[in-house]
């Protein structure tokens, strides 16, 4: 009991001093200062009255909500080991715990992540000296006006990327996911770990279908859903309305928590940009908006190399898909302001992987003369313009998708190309997604197997792009609603599993990976939550 009084006030403490660096708290200190001055506040009650006065003008509602977010950034619900006042929480680290220790417990899975880091690197700088092209400059001012005047059609400027590549592809980092090793087992050591015949051989505990019940189990068959056609207790239409009417009243309390419960069952389409922003804790404020036009100033006077990057990415995937085309400057727009982000910075202290640095020239090794490239950490790789292109649907002003894909990013899609262990790590769900077809359709899998069409092949693009560009737009929505729901990535791989069970008959007849791929190669007339309460709840275990 002492140690979990003591873990909690450890919690409390960290997010106390995590909130005093924000705009809320400066917020919340003028509108103390300004209560002051109020009549009603007498000074033998200040403690209680200034308290009651929060929670009538509705600050301590957005206190509560910046407390759950900062919650939700490093938690996982459905793997929680405490819980107090009906608030999930993170178990704090041991005091004396290295900071490496922190990002990832695994010393192999930091040794690999350092190794994958130094190949990206290498191939950005060999890029760099090839087009014998600066990594940034500072743009002339003729430059900068031309850019400025066509910010907003941008996708009609065709610069010349024909000698840029994409600095990885999610093929390139699957080998070395392959090639993971845990060095203390030898090759069989674990029992378990003998049975796996997949391509991922690290011993990591992931969940089986009972456990993803258990997780999950808003997404039971007896459960109403947005997404599904014919519900078997309430007609479709009755339960639709009667969830609209529950959130909008979840909008109008403005609280967090009951909007991500809510959203478990799927968001009405007319209510999903306000409830993810809700969640995400994203209200614009006019400092919001200045920051973006402070980003959006930094586009216009530096050149990155990255940029020609994220161009090229833009160019190869969102501009040739018929949902997203239409897009392309959103998504031009958001891409360079998120490179130039320095608040993204602050999210590798819970990621495994590290900022890449720039050394001015000659000081090659001198920390002083280093710097953070480019400026946000993160070197954007063949699709990631995907994870901004469904979002686009939902906002339509560039400093309100900005931030929500750059809270989407440090919540969740960091994770899909980071070397870690965590639950929604994309080496945990590569192997959630093994085991559950190993363990629940093991014909399937071994036949896969044997014809040399190992399943994890075809899967991993679909899971490292959650599922953005395969799935119909209206499909991929209702997925994402429950990343955000159930604070997890785990239902990525559950779904990767699904659908290979809905193809499976097809599948069983193919002789080659090619014609495996052919069966599996259009997603897009799925539907998402059939497929899901089949695999979870019909399934036999």
């Amino acid at each position: 009991m002492l140690q979990e009084e003591s873990d909690l006030s450890l919690v409390i403490a960290q997010i106390v001093q995590k909130l005093k660096g924000s705009n809320l708290y400066a917020q919340l200190e003028r509108q103390a200062w300004a209560c002051l001055q109020r009549p009603e506040i007498r000074l033998e009650s200040l403690k209680e009255d200034i308290k009651e006065f929060f929670k009538i003008s509705g600050w301590e509602k957005k206190l509560q909500n910046a407390v759950y977010s900062e919650l939700n950034v490093v938690s996982n619900p459905c793997t929680q080991e405490a819980e107090a006042g009906g608030f999930l929480y993170p178990l704090p680290s041991h005091p004396s715990a290295p900071p490496e220790h922190l990002k990832e417990p695994l010393v192999y899975m930091r040794k690999a992540q350092g190794s994958w880091e130094k190949r990206i690197l290498k191939s950005l700088n060999s890029m760099c000296t090839e087009l014998s092209i600066p990594l940034a400059r500072k743009r002339p001012v003729g430059e900068q006006k031309e850019l400025l005047n066509k910010w907003n059609e941008m996708g009609t400027d065709e610069p010349d990327l024909s000698l840029f590549r994409p600095v990885y592809a999610p093929k390139d980092f699957l080998e070395v996911l392959i090639n993971l090793r845990n060095p203390n087992y030898e090759n069989g050591d674990s029992l378990s770990f003998r049975t796996h015949l997949g391509l991922i051989q690290v011993p990591l505990k992931v969940k089986d279908i009972p456990e993803l019940k258990e997780c999950f189990v808003e997404l039971g068959l007896t459960t109403g859903q947005l997404g599904i056609d014919d519900s078997t207790q309430v007609p479709p239409e009755l339960f639709e309305n009667e969830h609209v009417r529950i959130g909008q009243k979840v909008l109008v309390q403005q609280d967090s928590a009951a909007a991500q419960q809510y959203i478990r069952q799927g968001s009405p389409t007319a209510l999903r940009a306000e409830l993810w922003a809700l969640i995400l804790n994203i209200s614009s404020q006019p400092e919001d908006i200045l920051y973006y036009e402070q980003l959006k100033t930094n586009v216009i006077q530096h050149d990155l190399l990255v940029d020609s990057l994220i161009y090229k990415d833009v160019k190869l995937t969102a501009s040739n898909d018929d949902y997203y085309f239409v897009f392309e400057d959103y998504l031009y727009q958001v891409l360079l302001c998120f490179s130039r982000d320095t608040s993204v910075l602050g999210h590798f202290a819970y990621n495994s992987a590290s900022p890449p640095k720039s050394y001015i020239r000659g000081k090659l090794g001198l920390e002083e003369y280093a710097v953070f490239y480019p400026p946000n950490g993160v070197i954007p790789f063949h699709g990631f313009s995907m994870y901004v292109a469904p979002l686009c649907f939902l906002y339509h002003e560039p400093y309100k998708l900005y931030q929500i894909f750059r809270e989407m990013y440090v919540r969740f899609f960091f994770r899909l190309h980071s070397i870690s262990s965590h639950p929604s790590g994309i080496v945990s769900l590569c192997l959630l997604f093994e085991t559950l077809l190993q363990t629940y359709l093991p014909q399937l899998f071994y036949h896969l197997r044997e014809i040399g069409a190992q399943p994890l092949r075809i899967s991993f693009k679909w899971m490292v792009r959650a599922f953005s560009g395969y799935l119909a737009t209206d499909q991929l929505l209702l997925l994402w609603d429950r990343i955000l729901g159930y604070n997890s990535l785990e239902i990525l791989a559950v779904l990767a599993a699904a659908v290979f069970a809905f193809r499976a008959v097809n599948l069983m007849e193919v002789t080659s990976l090619a014609a495996a791929e052919a069966v599996l190669a259009d997603l897009s007339t799925l539907k998402v939550m059939p497929l899901l309460q089949i695999f979870l709840f019909a399934t036999v275990t």
